[in-house]
């Protein structure tokens, strides 16, 4: 059996999966990525985690094939560079360290790293619905918004290994403070932790009653305010419209420079549904290029969230 591991460093957990090559994940461990402040002690967790799935499965020790997908990966270089939402800051040369250290524990390894929401993509082209889509572009929702986007069959890295960020496009000029440093990124009004920041906003600054109220503001979640909508709370579904609106005019810029034929959306704040997608889909309409109406859909990822990113990961080396 033709065997690989496919990584997801998120900004909470580092998930990884022993996966076939036709797309079932064997086995998954996970580990809380915060719970090692320092460098080094994350790499050995990790090589550790590796070399256990090796010896369970009876991998070869002459050749651990491992795909990494992590915020700010660069592709080119085998780094992670100025992560916002990590513990470890600056640049990482993960490669290099996680290959030394499992060369320590006897094990010589192949190890490709790409941006998270790159990998998302590649899962998304090789094992979900975009297997026939030459144009698309992935989002995801989680943290923060990450974006891999597909041109004429080719994921897009660009000259610095970093293009395709829609994330980190300005929606809101002189708005949100952002972990890169800057102002007014969608993912400070798109991500889990954005609409979060819209309904502790809508809380302070309006009388709308609301069910949020009943619960402490240092508490609320993602899934509080999309349980509220669900039960037709007016502030909560205000503030899907506003995340909504917000996305669709991110998405309707990327859409001008790239023309896809599809967006797909993952993400847990993707499982609110109609509730996001509906006022999603009219926003984007309006805001598109009028060459572009009618032309692109927008779909919830084919692969649960806990599988795109290391489906992805894994077919890097595949």
């Amino acid at each position: 059996m033709n065997y690989t591991i496919g990584i997801d460093l998120g900004g909470t957990n580092t998930r990884i999966g022993l996966v076939e090559e036709s797309g079932k994940i064997v086995e998954v461990i996970k580990f809380k990525t915060y719970d090692h402040k320092e460098l080094n002690d994350f790499v050995e967790t990790l090589s550790d985690n590796i070399v256990s799935i090796a010896q369970k499965y009876n991998l070869p020790k002459e050749c651990i094939k491992a795909g990494i997908g992590a915020p700010n990966g660069n592709y080119y270089n085998g780094t992670i560079e100025q992560a916002p939402n990590l513990p470890f800051k600056g640049i990482v040369p993960l490669v290099d360290l996680l290959k030394e250290s499992l060369k320590t524990k006897s094990y010589s390894a192949k190890v490709v790293l790409t941006n998270d929401a790159n990998a998302a993509a590649m899962g998304e082209k090789i094992y979900g619905k975009a297997k026939n889509v030459r144009d698309f572009v992935m989002i995801t929702l989680g943290t923060g918004v990450g974006s891999g986007i597909f041109v004429d069959n080719k994921l897009v890295y660009g000259k610095s290994g970093f293009a395709g960020e829609a994330g980190h496009a300005i929606v809101q000029p002189e708005g949100r403070a952002c972990g890169c440093g800057r102002h007014g990124c969608l993912e400070t009004y798109c991500s889990a932790t954005g609409i979060v920041r819209t309904a502790k906003e809508l809380l302070k600054n309006e009388s709308t009653p609301s069910l949020l109220r009943a619960i402490n503001q240092d508490m609320i979640t993602a899934k509080d305010i999309s349980e509220a909508a669900d039960k037709h709370d007016p502030l909560a579904l205000r503030c899907f419209d506003i995340t909504a609106r917000y996305l669709a005019l991110g998405l309707a810029n990327v859409a001008v420079i790239t023309s896809p034929e599809a967006i797909f959306i993952s993400g847990g704040l993707s499982k609110a549904g109609e509730k996001l997608f509906k006022p999603l889909r009219e926003y984007f309409e309006q805001f598109l290029y009028p060459v572009f109406r009618n032309t692109i859909s927008i779909e919830p990822s084919a692969l649960e969230d806990n599988e795109v990113a290391i489906l992805g990961a894994a077919s890097l080396v595949f």
